[in-house]
């Protein structure tokens, strides 16, 4: 267009208009990647990272030397609870208030590090116990847990912030940082030296490039103003153990019924019912992302309601298709699940399907528990839990322990999604970030 024209003039008849102009591929990239979409990704890819390390440990150590990692690996998904506690206090804090997040930062990463320290010389007393209990080869394996506990719990502090202040192009980064590290450090110590020691030191390593990252975006600190009692480092300690307390009770309800099949089914099948459940853990990790950004909307007075609804809505629809998957590609699926060895569950890949769907709307609905501070709700997780083991004791087959299961965590839906649209219509107290849920009510 010559020059001086305005963006749509006349030159010997013909009318030129001029296009908005795109922003270059670069700056595209960042805000793809810094989005909702980005986030979904750096997830995904983490869990792909976490899972390839595992396939790589399984096939060059073998299964008796895997069978160390494996358990050590169980080990830190129970110390992640605490991480996980700190950065759901962090981001529920930080959203609830965001005229405080200086002073939520400091209270938070100095509740991080006495909490990261605290973990780190726990297992390490406990080295002892680990090694023996475990059966591992020696001592250091279980000394390199309380190693990588250090740097798992400082990056839930981290991650908190991040996430509260919605900085999704920091926390994607933070979160390929947790994978992918650890599955390059992995495959390199276990082809170098096939020992359960060699895993757990590309663990414990690739563990604190999260932390570096994290540091990196939180390098720039902010001046905290005010001091607020509330964003103390006690209330916020007493808080994120509460968190890590409710998440704790998550983790032990989706994980009983593998501990029930080995206790009332016979080898064959609670193996079976242990290769369904990988379809069924598949469907509970793929909607992780949807937590994650939900997540700081859920804490807002304004946004929080319908931040449940549409992240209800969001996971639901991803369990249908995951469902309908496994009904329709069932053949396909039980490439995942362990091939033809466990074709006995291919027919019922679908019911697997449907309890991941179950458990991972349960884990938006723990969730939005604390966003709202609920504290009597996270009751009923371990009330189900209670069921679970009890009915436990009268099943006797592989379809009974999955209708029971089914049931179990169907009716936990339903009491947790009630009481929680119930609780969202009451007033909320003035003071979000500090409050509990202690009103009197009949809600659990």
């Amino acid at each position: 267009m010559p020059v001086g024209l305005p963006p749509s003039t006349t030159l010997v008849g013909v009318t030129t208009t001029t296009r908005p102009e795109r922003a270059p591929a670069s700056e595209r990239l960042r805000a793809l990647i810094g989005s909702g979409a980005g986030i979904a990704v750096a997830i995904v890819t983490m869990n792909v990272a976490t899972y390839g390390f595992q396939m790589i440990a399984a096939r060059l150590l073998g299964p008796e030397q895997y069978g160390g990692v494996a358990s050590l690996m169980a080990l830190l998904l129970v110390v992640a609870v605490v991480q996980l506690g700190l950065q759901a206090t962090a981001a529920r804090r930080i959203a609830a208030t965001p005229d405080h997040v200086a002073q939520i930062e400091r209270s938070i990463l100095r509740v991080t590090y006495r909490a990261a320290l605290a973990m780190g010389l726990l297992l390490l007393l406990l080295a002892p116990l680990v090694w023996q209990l475990l059966k591992l080869d020696s001592i250091v394996p279980a000394l390199l847990v309380a190693v990588a506990a250090v740097p798992l719990t400082v990056m839930g502090g981290q991650a908190g912030i991040l996430q509260g202040e919605r900085r999704w192009l920091a926390l994607g980064l933070v979160y390929l940082a947790a994978g992918l590290p650890r599955l390059v450090l992995g495959w390199a110590a276990i082809s170098v030296r096939p020992t359960e020691g060699a895993a757990m030191a590309a663990v414990a390593l690739g563990m604190w490039a999260p932390v570096a990252v994290g540091w990196w975006a939180l390098r720039h600190g902010r001046h905290p103003g005010e001091d607020v009692a509330t964003n103390a480092a006690r209330p916020t300690a007493r808080e994120a153990l509460r968190a890590s307390v409710a998440l704790l009770a998550f983790f032990v309800l989706s994980n009983a019924d593998i501990v029930i099949a080995r206790q009332v089914l016979d080898g064959h099948d609670a193996g079976l019912y242990a290769g369904g459940l990988i379809l069924t853990k598949a469907v509970l990790f793929l909607p992780q992302f949807v937590v994650v950004v939900a997540f700081p909307a859920m804490s807002t007075v304004a946004e929080r309601r319908r931040a449940l609804l549409r992240s209800l809505a969001a996971v639901l629809a991803l369990g249908v298709v995951a469902t309908a998957g496994a009904v329709l590609l069932s053949g396909v699926a039980m490439v995942f699940v362990g091939g033809e060895k466990y074709g006995e569950v291919e027919s019922r890949l679908w019911q697997f399907a449907v309890l991941g769907t179950f458990l991972a709307i349960l884990q938006l609905l723990v969730y939005s528990v604390l966003a709202r501070q609920g504290s009597r709700s996270v009751n009923l997780v371990w009330a189900a839990v209670v069921a679970l083991v009890a009915g436990g004791v009268f099943v006797d087959s592989l379809d009974g322990l999955l209708l029971l299961v089914l049931l179990v965590d169907g009716a936990l839906f339903v009491l947790l999604l009630s009481f929680s649209l119930w609780r969202l219509k009451e007033p909320v107290p003035s003071d979000p970030a500090a409050a509990p849920d202690t009103t009197p009510a009949p809600a659990p």
